[in-house]
């Protein structure tokens, strides 16, 4: 891949080096998924630094945020959940057990079905996620800060394109 006058960085390189090396492919996939990686990492951290501020940990994030989402009493059953946060029945069992001694969210028993259950959040759960939230978008602009605002949408709508034949959502 030779220079192309834009700025460089150091997937640029890593790029070049396979390009001589490896004549003989298409290194393309290279340029994008290198960058995708990295900027991932960075996402990564700062989660890390936006949820470790408000003292809790991405997974307890994960099913508070799914919990914040839902709207209304902020409940969902415990199905709901595993289908939100992607973890199996026994791993959600934990996490609401532990969000529960934290004082983050309540077990409700659930009006339409007798043997079932609701987790809510409480006034405490929500207080922090809607804090750690907000410490996330404020990191998330940052990492954004360098690309221009007007290209933020056709951005998403790339990584979208890209996202579609792994989210099991009907293609538009």
């Amino acid at each position: 891949m030779a220079y192309t006058g834009r700025v460089r960085d150091d997937v640029d390189e890593l790029s070049e080096a396979w390009g001589r090396e490896r004549p003989d492919l298409d290194i393309a996939p290279v340029a994008v998924f290198s960058r995708i990686s990295r900027l991932a990492r960075h996402l990564d951290l700062a989660r890390r630094e936006a949820f470790t501020a408000e003292g809790i940990e991405a997974w307890e994030f994960d099913v508070l945020a799914a919990l914040r989402r839902a709207g209304g009493s902020y409940e969902l059953s415990p199905g709901r959940l595993i289908r939100e946060t992607l973890v199996t029945s026994g791993t959600m069992t934990n996490r609401v057990d532990r969000l529960t001694s934290r004082g983050f969210v309540e077990r409700h028993p659930d009006p339409a079905d007798r043997r079932g259950v609701l987790v809510r959040l409480t006034p405490e759960g929500r207080a922090v996620v809607d804090s750690a939230f907000t410490r996330l978008l404020d990191a998330e602009r940052v990492l954004l800060a360098s690309l221009p605002a007007e290209q933020h949408e056709d951005l998403a709508d790339l990584l979208r394109t890209l996202l579609v034949p792994f989210s099991g959502t009907p293609h538009a």
